[in-house]
């Protein structure tokens, strides 16, 4: 009862009124607004000034306060309901709450000394933890002092260790001759254990190549101590002890080095060449090997000294000394090549094909012969070239894997080596003198045919024209052996199109400069101009012979030279050099309609007589004609001599002729048709106006109108003089192989003038 006394107290929540501002707002009953966030109110972090201050920028602060009455209202609400849902609960909380203090009391006392012995056992702990660190501290520094004196005594022990052997090199006084040691060095290393007096040469250098190589072994071991202390006073010290050590074992190495050259000793040299690896002083004994055993070989085949070059000047020639330098690299070098490429070895660290020998033979060519290098002789140029090549690839074939292979074309002087053949300049000479060569060719002012019989023109028979010849000259030269360059084949290819690109357009200026009817044409397209239908038969014959031979023997030569290039290479090479053919056939219609031209021309002035008909028969009685006339004979007179001469007959084939007498008769049917369509409407509308006048006078006299039947108009006689003469003209067309039945403008012609009894057949 007391809950329903309590929640009838509690009078009933009344939704706030709406403010004028809350237009969207949902009614307090049904849901808060949408800006209205009640879990905020349940964060850790909830500050009521900063959430009022955020809200106060778009909502009004007394719809604001209203919201937070209605949501106070609605928890009191909550509340309540709660306490009548668990009445008897909440009564009897007070009962069970009684005695709190004590029992808490009770429970503190054992917490609070349970903390205390946490806190003394932390603080023993953390001394332990300190004085266990500051051990460890002091141990490692310990440990590092020690290592760094194991390493300082390493080092003496080391340097001790070098000294001593140093000392103990065996005493060869030929083996000390370098002017590069004094005479207290020399004596210095003659203190050592003498060997007996029989002992041999041989004996000595191998147990002095041997004692060197572990020298050089603990030279490394020293250099690597010193590098990990060098900030040492004491290693600080140990640097002039190491440098004259050092300086000690290069001597000694070298002159050991040389004496096992000089006798062959491959044992000396082996070790010798583990001492110049241990030391990483590969360049030294390259060094050695370049001006003790290469330069004095090389200086006899290339003399490059004074003497030398007071001479007489040497040939730049390059083949005849690599031939002597191979002699002398199988003779003398072979055994050293031999021994640092063994398997296994370690000696990949040297190069001496391209760190002495080849290094040599690249300084003694620029000192003695360095015309050689010039691409201002082209032919002498790549003949070096070439040779300088194949004695690369020489001496590649020493190098006993693909590595060492590529390792030697990576080497600074290899580079150096290639840069010298400046390919570029050699190229744009190459192009001025074969470009150049057809150019001057092509802008002569007219056609010149090769001397002497066309089967007997030089390499060349079945060309005619010099620019014909000229052209496939410059296109054999550009792939021809004692040009090309194969590194420049890209170059090459382009030139090549460029050629054939030249020559038709020489072809294309000149034929549209002869349409176009310029007397003052372009230089290069006068050819044209001057040139007659038997001249450009040549231009036929020659396109022709030269597409078979690019398409063929030519491309193929090419694909040849290039087969070492992948399929996506060829393929488009193969297809420019075909375009390149085809743009150049697409010519051979365009001179053919030339030809037309100009003989359709000749024969249009002899139909120009045909207009001489209509005043045979003008005002005249003449009677019907029965003979074609004299000038039908002379219309097709141009293109019969034309295929009857010698050049027609020797250089003109059966497809082109075809082709060339049906373009020419078309054109002529044409021009014929015009003219005597023009000459019979002339006639008919002149007939008719003096049909109109004479029957105006008769019917003014009062004169009968008739006139007899029989009576044939001079348009009839003219229409029959056509009809003659054009019979005959199918009749001569017919005997040069034209069907004059599949011509439209005969036929044109025949339904024109003939009778209306022979309008339906075409019959000579």
């Amino acid at each position: 009862m007391a809950s329903a006394d309590l929640a009838s107290a509690q009078p009933p929540p009344t939704p706030p009124p709406r403010s004028h501002t809350d237009l969207f707002g949902d009614p307090i009953n049904d849901s808060s607004p949408l800006w209205f966030k009640k879990d905020l109110f349940l964060s850790p972090d909830f500050d009521c000034e900063s959430y009022i201050s955020d809200l106060r920028t778009f909502v009004p602060f007394d719809t604001l306060r209203s919201q937070l009455h209605a949501h106070l209202s609605s928890l009191k609400h909550q509340l309540v309901d709660l306490i009548n849902r668990d009445y008897n609960d909440f009564v009897n909380l007070s009962t069970n709450l009684v005695d709190v203090d004590s029992s808490v009391a009770r429970m503190r006392a054992p917490l609070s000394d349970l903390r205390e012995k946490i806190a003394a056992f932390r603080n023993s702990v953390q001394d332990s933890l300190v004085s266990l660190q500051n051990g460890l501290n002091q141990r490692a520094e310990a440990a590092n002092a020690r290592e760094i004196l194991e390493l300082l005594l390493d080092t003496f022990h080391v340097v001790s260790k070098v000294e001593k052997l140093i000392k103990e090199l065996p005493s060869v006084p030929a083996d000390w001759s370098n002017g590069d040691m004094n005479v207290s060095e020399k004596s210095h290393l003659s203190n050592g254990i003498s060997l007996q007096q029989s002992e041999n040469e041989s004996n000595v250098r191998e147990t002095q190549s041997m004692l060197l190589e572990r020298i050089a072994s603990e030279m490394n071991r020293l250099k690597f101590y010193m590098a990990h202390a060098k900030d040492l006073p004491f290693i600080q010290n140990v640097e002039k002890r190491f440098q004259s050590a050092s300086h000690l074992l290069d001597a000694s190495l070298g002159h050991c080095f040389l004496d096992g050259l000089e006798h062959r000793d491959e044992n000396a040299i082996y070790n010798c060449l583990r001492a110049y690896a241990a030391i990483d002083s590969t360049s030294n004994a390259e060094e050695i090997f370049r001006s003790t055993i290469v330069a004095p070989l090389i200086e006899k085949i290339i003399p490059h000294g004074s003497s030398g070059l007071n001479g007489v000047a040497s040939v730049d020639e390059l083949e005849a000394d690599y031939r002597e330098i191979k002699q002398c690299i199988e003779k003398d070098c072979t055994f050293l090549l031999r021994i640092s490429s063994r398997e296994d070895s370690g000696f990949h660290v040297f190069n001496f094909l391209a760190n002495s020998i080849l290094r040599e033979v690249h300084s003694a060519i620029q000192k003695g012969k360095p015309g050689a290098f010039s691409p201002g002789r082209p032919t002498e140029f790549l003949k070096n070239y070439k040779s300088s090549l194949e004695f690369l690839s020489h001496l590649e074939g020493y190098c006993t894997s693909r590595y060492a292979v590529s390792k030697f074309r990576t080497e600074l002087v290899y580079v150096d080596f290639m840069k010298q053949w400046n390919l570029g300049v050699y190229f744009s000479l190459r192009f001025q003198e074969i470009a150049g060569a057809l150019d001057s060719v092509l802008v002569t002012p007219s056609l010149v045919v090769a001397q002497g019989s066309r089967y007997e023109v030089g390499n060349f028979p079945a060309l005619v024209l010099k620019q014909s010849i000229t052209l496939l000259e410059s296109l054999r030269s550009c792939w021809g052996e004692d040009v090309l360059v194969l590194s420049c084949s890209d170059k090459f290819l382009r030139l090549s199109l460029q050629l054939l690109s030249r020559y038709s357009s020489w072809l294309s200026h000149g034929l549209n400069a002869r349409q176009m009817g310029h007397e003052n044409a372009n230089p290069g397209a006068e050819w044209a101009i001057s040139a007659g239908p038997e001249d450009l038969l040549y231009i036929i014959h020659d396109v022709k012979i030269l597409v078979d031979e690019v398409c063929g023997n030519y491309i193929g030569h090419v694909m040849e030279i290039l087969s070492s290039c992948p399929a996506e290479v060829m393929d488009p090479v193969k297809q420019s050099i075909l375009q390149s053919a085809k743009s150049l056939e697409d010519m051979v219609p365009s001179v053919i309609k030339s030809i037309v031209d100009m003989l359709v021309e000749k024969s249009v002035e002899a139909l120009l007589q045909l207009k001489g008909i209509s005043a045979t028969y003008r005002m005249t009685n003449k009677p019907l004609p029965i003979h074609h006339s004299p000038y039908v004979s002379a219309i097709l007179h141009p293109l019969k001599a034309f295929l009857e001469g010698d050049r027609a007959a020797t250089y003109l084939d059966d497809a082109t002729k075809f082709e060339l007498i049906q373009g020419a008769a078309l054109e002529i049917t044409k021009s014929y048709n015009e003219l005597v369509s023009e000459l019979v409407n002339v006639a008919r509308k002149t007939e008719s106006s003096l049909q109109r006048l004479r029957q105006g006078a008769q019917r003014r006299t009062g004169a009968s109108s008739d006139v007899s039947d029989h009576n044939v108009s001079n348009t009839d006689k003219i229409c029959m003089q056509l009809f003659l003469d054009i019979q005959e003209y199918g009749r001569n067309l017919a005997t040069i192989g034209v069907d004059t039945a599949k011509i439209k403008d005969y036929q044109a012609l025949w339904q024109c003038v003939a009778p209306a009894e022979k309008q339906s057949t075409i019959v000579f």
